[in-house]
């Protein structure tokens, strides 16, 4: 079997861990794996491989192009949708934004935003499904749209989003495609002085553990089921070498939940009596817990300027 999945991303690392778990439990598959990354061209040794079955991102037309004239089964886990005839698996993403919104609903949050990248199908779904979350309480929400002619890491870009995130109304939970956006959400903010998660919560998508401590602050994140995404994918391809028939099967894999640090751990209170109590229970737990959860509360008080209540010093 070959695996046309890249290994420079957490998610489809996560895909590639749940393929491996099927493999172990049910039989000793013998598979190709070729190290290459998002968008590659396809390997010269797919045109006369000899293999019985190929799991695929399929993220390019070049790739779909030399897929199409195989006659093995396949399954792909892109949701780029390229060859609609094949059975596809993809995390859930409509339940992934849901995870999130409700994340920074819960957080009192009155503004919301989206930061997202318009290449891309899972993007554009979760953008579509957020904005509905937010705005069926009559919230408004504002989405990010790159311009084009910048690529992923031009900084010209983080600096376009900066001056997007500036004038964004303030405090607001901004819920980034994934957690690269998202840690290009964070360097934006410190760009323009925006206080995270004080004036700006940040919540990405993937929970890539390394990228999401190396941000600064360390990045909430949803926690898509890659595991199982992969697992599932390598079982119907087991099915399909076995005379299963599947064409153009959709699967959505549910998420496992969400990974909070520092970049949402906070609660955006209007009223300033409310925040004061809440402050005042922070400050009780303190003694009850070793390791209590970080609270920053806002207010308004009449038109005047966002102040945040903060308990008495306690020695």
């Amino acid at each position: 079997m070959a695996l046309l999945v890249e290994t420079s991303n957490a998610y489809a690392r996560g895909l590639l861990r749940g393929i491996v778990s099927y493999i172990r439990e049910h039989r000793p598959w013998s598979l190709y794996l070729s190290e290459h990354n998002r968008g590659d061209k396809p390997p010269r040794w797919l045109a006369h491989w000899g293999g019985h079955g190929i799991i695929a991102r399929i993220e390019n037309a070049a790739i779909a192009e030399a897929l199409r004239r195989i006659t093995i089964p396949i399954v792909d886990v892109s949701a780029a949708r390229l060859i609609p005839a094949l059975p596809w698996f993809e995390t859930d993403d409509g339940a992934i934004a849901h995870l999130a919104a409700d994340h920074l609903l819960e957080r009192g949050f009155k503004y919301f935003a989206y930061a997202g990248d318009g290449r891309f199908n899972w993007s554009n779904w979760r953008c579509e499904h957020f904005q509905n979350c937010i705005r069926a309480p009559g919230r408004e929400c504002f989405v990010y749209r790159p311009p084009k002619g910048f690529s992923l890491e031009d900084e010209q870009q983080v600096d376009h989003l900066a001056r997007w995130i500036k004038d964004l109304p303030k405090p607001v939970g901004v819920m980034a495609c994934y957690d690269f956006r998202g840690q290009q959400v964070l360097d934006a903010c410190r760009r323009v002085g925006v206080a995270v998660p004080d004036d700006a919560a940040v919540i990405g998508v993937d929970n890539d553990d390394l990228l999401c401590e190396l941000s600064d602050p360390p990045l909430s994140s949803v926690i898509p089921n890659t595991n199982r995404t992969g697992y599932e994918a390598a079982k119907l391809l087991d099915e399909m070498m076995s005379g299963h028939q599947a064409r153009g099967e959709t699967h959505l894999i549910t998420p496992l939940g969400i990974a909070t640090r520092q970049s949402t751990d906070v609660l955006a209170i209007d009223d300033r009596n409310v925040a004061c109590l809440v402050v005042r229970r922070e400050v009780a737990s303190l003694d009850r817990a070793a390791r209590p959860r970080r609270a920053l509360r806002h207010w308004r008080a009449g038109t005047g300027p966002r102040a945040r209540p903060r308990p008495h010093r306690r020695d």
